[in-house]
C-alpha cells in the first residue's frame, strides 16, 4: 500500500488536502490524473446506469429498465435526518486514551488473544482480555501493521518473526520472551465496557488508560442564516439517498415514468469518522453513486437479485474481474430491521487482505424510507399504479395505491477509484520503470500518448499532426499526451506509471512508409500500423 500511495503522489493521482499546511486527517484531493480517473469512473457508471440502464437488459418484468437522474442538495431540511434515523442513531462507539489523548473507534480495536505454545492451550492473559491491541478496521490490516512495523512490535513485546499457523487464523511468535499462539479478532464492545481497566492501550501497550466506549454521532453540523441560532442547525448529508427519497413523489408526479423505475444520483457525502484511515478508503468527505429503484412489493426480491447480479458484472467489466472481487450475501443477523436482503460487493484491498472491504452495497430496504418521510412530513408518499388491480369491464385496471418498495445499489466512487488503483498496480523489474498501472482503457485517465522518436528530421511535425487528430476525437474521454523530451524508454515508463494503455511513436520509418509503432502497456509488445489507422485502432480499443 505504501508503494501505491507513493506512486499516486508522484504521478498526480491523489494528494493530501491542504498539504502545504500539514494536511487534515480524512480529506484527500485528486490531482490531474486522479481527477480524470474519477470522472471516467463516474461517467462509466452514469452511462451504464442512467443513459443505458443495465446495458439495455430487460428486467424481471420483461421490459427495459427505466432510470431518471436527480441532483439534490448537500444540506437538507433537518427533519430529513430525523425521519431517516440519522440524528438519533447514526453513531459509532468511540474510546479515548487518557494518557496520549488519542481517539479511536471502539469497534476498530483488534486484540491478540494469546495462549502459550506449550500444547496445553494455557491462556496468557486473564478473563479473555487480549495481550495487546491494535487499531485497524480489519484483522488483515492489524496483522500487516504488526509485521511491518518494528517499533510497534517492540512496544507490544512481540518478536520479529511471526508465522502463520494452519489456515492463517492463528499466528505463532514470541511475546515478552514466551512462545505463544494468538488469534487476532475484534475486541468485543461488552468486554471494553466491563473490563476497561484491563484492556491494553493500542498506543502504549499499557492497560488502564482507555475510557469506556461512548456513542459519537457522525454527522457534520452547520448553521443556516446570517443570524443563526441553535434552532437553525443543519447537517451536511451523510448519504445521498435521503435526497432521492424526499423527491421521489415529485419525480413520479412530473414525469411520465411508471413504477418500476429507478432514480440515480452521484454526489458528495460527509461523515465525521472517528478514525479515518487506509488512504481514501475511509474518509470524512467522499462521493457516492446511488440508485433507489422503486417497485411493487411482490416484485422486489426479483429486482433485488437483478441489481445484485448486474452490479457485480459491472465492476468486473471495468477491470476488477479477478479473485480480489467477491459478492457476499449478508446473514440474517447482519440485516437492518427493515431490510429483507442485502449483499455487498467487496474488494480485497492490500490493507484488508486476506479479508475484503466493501465497495458497494445492494439492499432491499422495503418501503421503510418512504414511509418514514410520509410520517414526518405529513405528505402522502403512496403511488397510484394504474397497471395493477382487478380488470374492469372496459378493459382497464382498477389501479392500486401503495408505497413503493426500494432496492438500493449504493457504490462508493472514491473506493471504486482506490480499488482500480490497487488492482492495476503491478511490478515488472525488466522494464525501465518497474511500476505499472494496468488500468482498464475505458477508465484510464490518459488514453494515448503520441511521441516523435527524436525532436528532429521532421518527426515532431508528423507527431503533432497525429496528436491533433487523436485529440480531436478522444479528448472528451481522457487526456492525449504529447512529449518529445528524454529517451523513448523514459517516456514509456512515465506512461506505464500513469496507466496509459497505448503509445504511438513516430520514427524514421514513418517518413518512408507512413507507419507508426504502437506500444501496448500491459505486455510491452509493439507492432506497426498505418499512420492513417491510429484513430480507427483507438476507436476499437477505447469506445
Amino acid at each position: 500500500m505504501d508503494a501505491i500511495m507513493s506512486l499516486c503522489k508522484r504521478r498526480g493521482f491523489v494528494f493530501q488536502t491542504s498539504e502545504i499546511y500539514g494536511g487534515i486527517n480524512g480529506f484527500w484531493d485528486y490531482g490531474p490524473l486522479g481527477a480524470q480517473l474519477k470522472k471516467n469512473l463516474r461517467d462509466a457508471w452514469w452511462q451504464d446506469v442512467v443513459m443505458n440502464p443495465a446495458w439495455g437488459r430487460k428486467g424481471p418484468n420483461g421490459r427495459p429498465v427505466e432510470m431518471v437522474p436527480v441532483d439534490t442538495c448537500i444540506i437538507q431540511h433537518p427533519k430529513t435526518w430525523e425521519a431517516s434515523g440519522h440524528i438519533a442513531g447514526f453513531n459509532d462507539p468511540m474510546c479515548d486514551d487518557k494518557e496520549t489523548k488519542q481517539r479511536f473507534r471502539a469497534d476498530h480495536l483488534i486484540g491478540a488473544f494469546c495462549r502459550l505454545d506449550d500444547g496445553l492451550g494455557a491462556a496468557i492473559s486473564e478473563s479473555g482480555v487480549p495481550a495487546f491491541t491494535i487499531v485497524s478496521s480489519t484483522v488483515g490490516e492489524a496483522v500487516s501493521l504488526l509485521t511491518g512495523d518494528k517499533k510497534l512490535r517492540k512496544m507490544m513485546g512481540v518478536g520479529d518473526e511471526l508465522e502463520q499457523v494452519g489456515t492463517g487464523e492463528e499466528w505463532k511468535f514470541t511475546y515478552k520472551g514466551k512462545a505463544v499462539i494468538a488469534i487476532f479478532a475484534q475486541v468485543p464492545i461488552d468486554l471494553l465496557k466491563q473490563q476497561t481497566a484491563k484492556v491494553p492501550s493500542p498506543f502504549t501497550g499499557k492497560p488502564g488508560s482507555l475510557t469506556e466506549p461512548r456513542q459519537f454521532n457522525l454527522m457534520f453540523h452547520t448553521f443556516v442564516g446570517a443570524n443563526a441560532t441553535e434552532d437553525d442547525k443543519a447537517y451536511l448529508r451523510p448519504e445521498t439517498a435521503q435526497g432521492i427519497f424526499a423527491q421521489a413523489k415529485n419525480v413520479w408526479d412530473t414525469t411520465r415514468i411508471r413504477v418500476p423505475f429507478g432514480i440515480a444520483q452521484t454526489g458528495k457525502s460527509f461523515r465525521n469518522e472517528v478514525t479515518p484511515r487506509n488512504f481514501t478508503f475511509r474518509s470524512r468527505e467522499f462521493e457516492q453513486m446511488e440508485i433507489e429503484f422503486l417497485c411493487h412489493e411482490s416484485d422486489a426480491l426479483a429486482w433485488y437479485a437483478y441489481w445484485r447480479d448486474w452490479r457485480m458484472e459491472w465492476w468486473k467489466s471495468i477491470g476488477l474481474a479477478g479473485e480480489n472481487l467477491i459478492l457476499r450475501e449478508h446473514a440474517q443477523d447482519e440485516l437492518a430491521h427493515y431490510s429483507k436482503a442485502t449483499s455487498d460487493i467487496e474488494y480485497r484491498f492490500p490493507f484488508t487482505a486476506p479479508g475484503f472491504g466493501e465497495l458497494e452495497g445492494i439492499a432491499y430496504r422495503g418501503n421503510y424510507d418512504l414511509s418514514q418521510h410520509e410520517k414526518f412530513s405529513g405528505v402522502k408518499m403512496s403511488y397510484n399504479d394504474t397497471e395493477r388491480g382487478e380488470l374492469l369491464p372496459n378493459g382497464q385496471r382498477r389501479g392500486e395505491r401503495y408505497i413503493p418498495h426500494v432496492i438500493e445499489p449504493s457504490a462508493g466512487l472514491d473506493r471504486g477509484v482506490l480499488a482500480i488503483l490497487c488492482e492495476g498496480y503491478m511490478k515488472d523489474e525488466s522494464r525501465p520503470s518497474p511500476e505499472i498501472m494496468k488500468i482498464h482503457p475505458r477508465i484510464a485517465p490518459i488514453k494515448a500518448a503520441i511521441y516523435p522518436l527524436v525532436a528532429k528530421d521532421g518527426m515532431p511535425e508528423v507527431a503533432e499532426k497525429l496528436y491533433e487528430d487523436v485529440r480531436a476525437k478522444f479528448a472528451k474521454i481522457g487526456f492525449i499526451e504529447f512529449d518529445e523530451k528524454q529517451s523513448i524508454g523514459k517516456r514509456y515508463a512515465r506512461m506505464d506509471e500513469a496507466g496509459c494503455p497505448y503509445c504511438f511513436t513516430i520514427d524514421g520509418d514513418t517518413l518512408k512508409d507512413q507507419t507508426v509503432t504502437v506500444r501496448e502497456r500491459d505486455s510491452g509488445a509493439q507492432q506497426r500500423i498505418g499512420l492513417d489507422k491510429v484513430v480507427t485502432f483507438l476507436d476499437e480499443k477505447l469506445l
